[in-house]
């Protein structure tokens, strides 16, 4: 993005709103200017009037006018970073806001493009490049630069010649200043990237810990960490190197400008035509000057690594989904739930080359119970999944009692249709929270109810908070069967008329798993159920099945059938009988 329009978003969408906060900012700026120019130009009557003229009438008064200056200078500057450090974090607050909701609403085929330490880097690491950018280098260039000019006026008040000579200061740190700025956007970039990737490090460290410790792999990991956090500091330190290349610089420019004015201003107070109170008022505001001219060769470095943030971040808040909500359509109209896919093909990220379904075509009964059998990666999730339209078909369609879900509201489809998936997913809250998470607003009783049909009472009561207890990131106080029950538990909850069952069993031993099925026959009854599973009960109990195989259907109909006509299924059906 160029940075104008990425300056005029940031303007329109954020800024925009703080206008009287800026503004305000920006008349305590001048008053620090001109309270620094008072400081600089009140060296002039003090020497002359104090010093040479040995005035004893101002002896007072010109050090209390400096006390005031000073003083104005320090309040107005406290009120001025207050301002804006406010207006910054406002603004913070704003951008990270609309980026959570982008995540939330975000297709999950993009968000599963990319790695979430990645996204967790860009709500970090760029927001602070952007605050920063508010709440310094803005304030930097009201408060440094009205500073500066008032100096300037000051010092050619004094003698125009040695300004003239002191301005060529200037362009010599613009100079610098647009080189620095350049790199330090690069360099932020990079930085940002290996920031994301130990951020992304260390959300696979805490998932995988218990992996590590089985498979011994402590000394591996020590030595691929210090490699994530080396890489990070050698970005970091660069950033700092270069955000500091701008002292040395400064300090050679101000020391030869010092040394050179001095010498011309010497041979000026030699042939009478500079006054040596002239001269220290001009050199004091000189010398004033120069933390101003310092500052501001930094700016550009700031705002460069903030436009660079804001690059990044802005096309994550643009985020266009490919699966449309249809907000304003009308809602699908539940009967009895017949599911349809009429040629339906997928491939994730649009990527036509490795197709997952190709012309698929299916029919679910409503309110009976059917199977989607085959090897791993045949594509039978990914049929689940665009039942609520998590994932949308690029060719053909799916309906829904005759209705096309795609033009349908979105909100109606989801609201009749529970998923109980392999990979259960839980919240770091509490039991009665992640079950309630179906339905929000669920009374007690309709939890307790839930919780007992998916058989979670009797381990609950054992806990010693119940259902009012933590259970960790992702349920990790819970074993394998009881996150999975917790997960069946909202989908009774929720009574939807569509039950989606992937794997619903996988992680139960055999008595608990005979419970279970005993409660899902409860919950999937009249229901329209698909069904994935290896079990060899839930295939049985199904009225149809369908044989999925390289994103094809080859085969269907009830078990008997299938083990006459089908070889794929007889030889599934074989390999479970052996293992069972």
């Amino acid at each position: 993005m160029l940075k104008s329009s990425v300056l005029k978003r940031l303007y329109k969408d954020y800024t925009s709103k703080f206008l009287k906060k800026i503004i305000l900012a920006a008349i305590f700026s001048i008053v620090v200017a001109l309270s620094t120019s008072v400081t600089a130009w009140l060296l002039d009557p003090a020497i002359e009037k104090i010093f040479i003229n040995k005035d004893k009438t101002l002896i007072f008064v010109i050090p209390t006018a400096i006390i005031l200056a000073f003083s104005a200078k320090g309040i107005s500057l406290y009120f001025a970073k207050l301002l804006m450090i406010n207006v910054s974090e406002e603004v913070k607050k704003m951008i990270q806001t609309d980026m959570l909701k982008s995540f939330i609403k975000a297709d999950t085929e993009t968000v599963e493009n990319k790695h979430s330490g990645k996204y967790i880097s860009n709500i970090n690491f760029d927001v602070n490049q952007i605050t920063t950018m508010l709440a310094d280098a803005f304030l930097s260039i009201f408060k440094d630069g009205l500073t500066l000019i008032c100096l300037l006026f000051v010092m050619f008040l004094q003698n125009w010649k040695l300004s003239l000579v002191a301005i060529l200061m200037i362009p010599l740190a613009t100079i610098t200043s647009r080189i620095l700025g350049k790199r330090m956007g690069k360099i932020s970039t990079q930085a940002q990237e290996k920031s994301g990737d130990l951020n992304r490090y260390l959300i696979d460290l805490f998932k995988n810990h218990k992996i590590i410790k089985i498979f011994q792999r402590e000394n591996f990991e020590e030595k691929r960490s210090e490699i994530f956090v080396n890489n990070l500091k050698e970005k970091s330190a660069k950033i700092a190197a270069v955000y500091i290349r701008s002292t040395p610089i400064m300090e050679i420019l101000t020391g030869i400008m010092i040394a050179f004015l001095i010498f011309y201003s010497g041979k000026l107070i030699i042939n009478g035509e500079l006054a040596i109170n002239n001269f220290f008022s001009f050199l004091a505001a000189m010398m004033l000057a120069y933390q101003p001219v310092k500052t501001l060769t930094k700016v550009n470095v700031a705002i460069g690594q903030g436009l660079a943030a804001s690059a990044r971040i802005i096309p994550i808040i643009d985020i266009e989904n490919k699966i449309n909500p249809n907000s304003n359509s009308k809602d699908l109209i539940f009967s009895e739930g017949n599911i349809v896919f009429n040629n339906v093909d997928f491939a994730y990220n649009s990527n036509l080359e490795n197709v997952v379904l190709r012309d698929v075509s299916l029919e679910f009964n409503g309110g009976s119970m059917t199977a989607l059998v085959g090897h791993s990666g045949a594509g039978k999730s990914t049929i689940l999944n665009m039942i609520p339209r998590i994932y949308s078909p690029h060719k053909g369609n799916i309906e829904i009692d005759g209705q096309d879900i795609a033009i349908r509201n979105l909100v109606s489809i989801r609201k009749e249709i529970s998923i109980v998936d392999q990979n259960t997913t839980l919240f770091d809250d509490t039991i009665k929270n992640n079950i309630r998470y179906a339905k929000p607003d669920a009374n007690d009783n309709e939890v307790f109810k839930a919780a007992e049909l998916a058989m979670c009472k009797e381990f609950i009561e054992k806990l010693d908070n119940g259902y009012e207890t933590i259970i960790g990131e992702n349920g990790v106080k819970l074993s394998g069967g009881e996150k999975q029950r917790l997960s069946i538990a909202r989908a009774f909850l929720k009574k939807s008329q569509i039950i989606l069952l992937d794997e619903a069993t996988s992680s139960l031993d055999s008595e608990t798993e005979e419970k279970i099925q005993t409660a899902l026959n409860t919950l999937t009854s009249n229901k329209t159920t698909i069904v994935i599973a290896h079990r060899l009960s839930t295939i049985l109990n199904s009225e149809k099945i369908y044989v999925v195989d390289k994103g094809k259907i080859i085969d269907s109909g009830n078990h008997e059938n299938l083990l006459l006509n089908s070889k794929v299924y007889k030889n599934f059906y074989e390999k479970q009988i052996n293992r069972s």
